[in-house]
């Protein structure tokens, strides 16, 4: 009787699959960076197209867009009757996630969103005119814009729900890397991002002396 034996792999054939395998996690591992990255620069340009889009209404109006007290009157969107100008008083007031009604000539009393119609309505932003919606960030969550929030005085704009990794990288890259103080600051998804909540302090932050926190998300407030 013959006996056969059976042949396994060489050494050689196994070095191939482990290089197959290792090509095959290095590609996934550099897509993730890739798509990381890219969202990155989205949310950084978004930041400061807004800010572009802000300053350049103010410098052909002379009023900043949501406060504007001649909008109805300005851009051929609008009927003279619609409830559609602000109040002219150099800030743009209201919370920056204020729930936006889709249509800015129903009744809409929020400068904080006709904010994003008149920079639509300008041409400065993509869009409707009378469209009163906040645009949406790299992770989903929303766009807003505020006088004033956590300590940074002036307007700001506040990108919502960001990843905490994500946040620690654009703190890194944009600021000090603390939460709690310069031009870039945070609060925990479901915090108030204004300095008048009534369970902080006067002065004091939220996120005072903690660190970011991988697990969870955040606002982040942008000084423009």
């Amino acid at each position: 009787m013959k006996l056969h034996s059976n042949k396994g792999f060489t050494l050689v054939e196994i070095a191939i699959v482990l290089v197959i395998v290792g090509l095959l996690i290095g590609g996934v591992l550099k897509g993730q960076e890739m798509i990381t990255n890219a969202k990155l620069k989205r949310i950084e340009s978004d930041n400061a197209g807004i800010a572009a889009a802000m300053f350049s209404y103010q410098d052909r109006y002379l009023q900043l867009p949501g406060d504007d007290s001649g909008a109805a009157g300005r851009f051929d969107v609008y009927a003279p009757a619609d409830p559609v100008d602000g109040n002219g008083g150099g800030t743009v007031d209201g919370l920056w996630d204020v729930a936006a009604t889709g249509n800015i000539t129903t009744d809409q009393t929020d400068e904080t969103n006709m904010f994003f119609a008149h920079l639509r309505a300008a041409g400065l932003v993509p869009g409707g005119g009378t469209d009163d919606t906040k645009p949406s960030n790299a992770y989903g969550g929303q766009i807003g814009i505020q006088d004033g929030s956590l300590l940074i005085a002036g307007h700001v704009t506040i990108f919502g729900q960001i990843e905490g990794p994500i946040a620690r990288i654009i703190e890194a890259r944009l600021d000090d890397g603390n939460p709690d103080t310069g031009r870039v600051q945070a609060a925990l998804v479901g915090a108030a991002a204004d300095d008048s909540m009534a369970s902080v302090a006067p002065g004091e932050h939220p996120l005072d002396g903690v660190n970011y926190s991988d697990s969870v998300r955040y606002n982040m407030a942008f000084r423009l």
